[in-house]
């Protein structure tokens, strides 16, 4: 098609455009913090917006278009000029800043940098659950009512609701997330069986910082669905897991207990090794540090999706992820991950 063809565009539209690129051009030239090289790349590049508009140019009409054409030309050597001027002033900045600098002065040793233990413990993690199958998942930290709590099986009367324990950011709305369990049920909402999904992250609640609590912690939860699923697929993978990341010789133990969200629902405990079971502050005098709490996902969970629990079911488990890493690491106080001291 010849430009005679195309749809036109006024030589008063087409100045306006040249004259606002000069403007912008100049300015961005001025300030001095994009270098000569990425100015000419920007500014008249292959994809630039100077390019376009030239492009532009056999487009208006005939009879005006010669005067376009000059204030084109104009405008490129004033860019021209603003880009080469910021150049010298870059290098006679440079030039400065060099002759500020006593180079006889010894340099300042930088310490290497170090990954967080529980960044570590992590990847750790999720390398062995990889290997079981699963897949590593997240969600959003700032959660609502439904989420957190009503899709998780807790009621509006359950006392885990109580404002002190809860951190709402909009009563009784929104909050942050006080479990990971409310990425399951994201997951549950909108993912159809089978899967088996990990789900590392911060939790918050309103709690008094001590050696083994804190108001922002990490969990680490499990999650898998499918038609046949039974609590000895559960307790494997948790066997499997304690023994891959803690060694055989490590001591854990499985009890009864409730929780809302599964049924039924068992508590798991490490050995304290840091009393050796005689009872201490990390463990609360008990011997054992809970790690995690699990079971099998409530049928109320199930029946809220659309699941049928008489055909589907799954396990589900949220663990304390700091005091795993305080068990990994002999790190006594959980206060320590978190108030930017390097020794560990």
């Amino acid at each position: 098609m010849k430009p005679s063809d195309e749809a036109h565009i006024s030589a008063q539209e087409l100045i306006d455009l040249i004259l606002d690129l000069q403007n912008v051009a100049t300015s961005r030239a001025e300030n001095g913090q994009s270098t000569q090289e990425e100015l000419r790349r920007l500014y008249f590049g292959p994809q630039s917006e100077f390019r376009r508009i030239s492009k532009q140019l056999p487009l208006v009409p005939l009879q005006e278009r010669q005067q376009v054409g000059k204030l084109l030309n104009e405008v490129k050597l004033a860019i021209e000029a603003a880009i080469s001027t910021t150049q010298q002033h870059t290098n006679t900045q440079e030039n400065e800043d060099q002759l500020a600098v006593d180079i006889t002065m010894p340099g300042h040793l930088s310490l290497p940098g170090r990954i967080h233990p529980t960044t570590q413990v992590i990847r750790e993690m999720n390398r062995i659950f990889h290997f079981l199958g699963f897949s590593v998942a997240s969600g959003p930290e700032i959660e609502t009512d439904e989420y957190n709590f009503d899709r998780t099986n807790l009621p509006t009367d359950h006392p885990a609701r109580d404002l002190q324990d809860v951190l709402y950011i909009q009563s009784p709305t929104h909050l942050l997330r006080t479990h990971t369990s409310s990425v399951e049920s994201h997951i549950l909402a909108t993912t159809k069986p089978p899967y088996r999904f990990v789900i590392p992250g911060k939790a918050y609640r309103n709690e008094k910082a001590n050696a083994s609590n804190n108001v922002m912690f990490y969990q680490y939860q499990g999650l898998a669905v499918d038609t046949g699923i039974t609590m000895a697929e559960l307790k494997g993978t948790l066997d499997t897991f304690i023994r891959m990341f803690f060694g055989k010789k490590n001591e854990a133990r499985f009890r009864c207990k409730y929780y809302p969200e599964v049924e039924p629902g068992v508590g798991v405990d490490l050995a304290c090794i840091f009393c050796k079971k005689r009872g201490c502050t990390v463990c609360k005098g008990r011997g054992w540090i809970e790690m995690l709490g699990a079971g099998m996902i409530h049928p109320n969970m199930l029946r809220r999706v659309g699941l049928d629990p008489m055909v589907y079911s799954g396990f589900a488990w949220g663990m304390g992820l700091d005091r795993i890493v305080m068990a990994r690491y002999g790190i006594d106080d959980i206060r320590a991950l978190y108030n930017g001291e390097i020794l560990y």
